[in-house]
């Protein structure tokens, strides 16, 4: 039985074989509770930065790559090629598989003996989270309808917060009750027993069928490298790539470096820093995420180009707010900063990823979207903590100061995002019409 579609943008209501699919909610529920686990284990790894570096006795520079590009290296490699089969196979199948492999390789993270151990584990951890967000992405594409994608993907977008309070304030709290390598141990087991849940109560939806007959010779699929030149060639799709990866450098290394900034500057303990540190941003972070989610919902439904305008205004305030925190030279001020950055900040990504399924026919949906998370992983999340850790070296060793000139240097560049993000807003609705005509 063919899966129940009213337009190219409607939601699936059947699997391949006719069964009625798992209730949306609930199959959102359970996404988001594997993204909790996701942002959860790279936020471990800043929660508990301090502890760590006395335990190896490393560098900054050694913890921001050990933060960085030991786990986003092949996390950016694998995640084309795996959304490339997610576009053809179980999306459910293979983000429940990648969740079991990287809760697999945090518990392992835990046994680490000497800082090259611990690096090699977090490759685990970035081979198996490559199978989760451009999976994820589709997937809900194919459950919500287009008028309820804003609000579905801001509600996944809060998991970056409740990840941030489980890795940031949890796993301090963990190893201040135990040790640092309980925090991944007990992070670990969770994600088997998250993945397991998945793979069993989450259907897969039915692909979307087109909206007119198909013709009776239907032209064959695009190979990976034809794929590859199609979205590269879209200029929408550069620009949603550089505005993921501007901002999300300047967030990531604010958020990974941040906890050891208020330990730091404000002469708190690494429990202590981490749980003022989420708590400050998360709380605002969670008001802004799902505001701007229902927000982009009722405002841009008949402009899809307005969540991207939102956007822009939220990424470039967001950005000012968080420079001004760094260097706040009290920790009161910075809780007073901290709220507008968080409400601002909060969802600047979900019209990202909201414009990307907007922009991109189903049969290039999950290749496309990993292709932006692509050059967003190895221009940020691998560029980003390693340039400030490197920076706070070279300019004050362990100090708040060097460290508050590094951050310093990352993140402005999320104010080129800003214009990234209008121009995409300008030209979406045109090269969505071109991709929709060679697909």
């Amino acid at each position: 039985m063919a899966a129940v579609i009213e337009g190219p943008d409607a939601a699936i209501t059947h699997t391949a074989t006719g069964k009625v699919l798992t209730n949306r909610w609930l199959a959102l529920l359970l996404i988001v509770l594997v993204a909790i686990l996701n942002y959860a284990d790279r936020f471990l790894m800043a929660g508990l930065a301090q502890p760590i570096k006395q335990h190896f006795a490393i560098g900054d520079a050694m913890m921001g790559a050990l933060m960085g590009p030991a786990f986003a290296l092949l996390y950016t490699v694998f995640a084309v090629p795996i959304a490339r089969l997610a576009d053809r196979r179980s999306r459910v199948l293979i983000i429940a598989a990648g969740c079991a492999v990287w809760s697999f390789f945090t518990l392992l993270s835990g046994m680490a003996t000497s800082p090259m151990m611990l690096a090699l584990a977090r490759v685990g951890v970035g081979i198996g989270e490559a199978a989760y967000q451009a999976p994820a992405a589709a997937l809900i594409a194919a459950y919500f309808p287009l008028e309820q994608r804003g609000r579905a993907f801001a509600l996944l977008g809060t998991a970056i917060y409740f990840g941030q309070m489980a890795g940031l304030a949890g796993g301090p709290a963990i190893a201040a009750a135990s040790d640092w390598r309980t925090a991944f141990h007990t992070l670990g087991i969770v994600g088997l027993i998250v993945a397991g849940a998945t793979w069993l109560i989450v259907r897969e939806p039915a692909r979307a069928l087109p909206a007119a007959p198909a013709a009776p010779s239907r032209a064959p699929a695009l190979s990976m490298q034809a794929t590859m030149r199609l979205l590269l060639g879209t200029p929408t799709v550069r620009h949603l790539a550089a505005l993921m990866a501007l901002g999300t450098l300047s967030g990531i290394t604010f958020g990974m470096w941040g906890p050891a900034l208020f330990e730091r500057a404000y002469a708190l303990t690494n429990q202590q820093a981490g749980a003022t540190f989420v708590f400050t941003f998360g709380l605002p972070g969670l008001a802004g995420m799902l505001g701007f989610g229902f927000l982009a919902d009722r405002l841009g439904r008949d402009d899809p180009a307005f969540q991207l305008r939102l956007s822009a205004l939220a990424l470039g305030g967001t950005t000012t707010c968080i420079l001004a925190v760094t260097w706040a030279p009290s920790l009161m001020l910075a809780r007073v900063l901290a709220v507008p950055a968080g409400l601002l900040g909060g969802g600047w990504s979900v019209a990202v990823l909201t414009g990307l399924q907007y922009l991109l026919p189903n049969a290039h949906r999950a290749t496309g979207t990993a292709l932006v998370l692509l050059i967003t992983g190895l221009f940020a999340t691998v560029l980003g903590p390693v340039v400030a850790g490197q920076f706070s070296d070279w300019v004050a060793g362990t100090g708040a100061h060097g460290l508050r000139i590094g951050l310093s240097v990352a993140i402005p560049t999320a104010y080129l995002g800003v214009w990234a993000a209008l121009r995409a807003a300008r030209g979406l609705e045109a090269d969505r019409q071109a991709l929709a005509a060679q697909a």
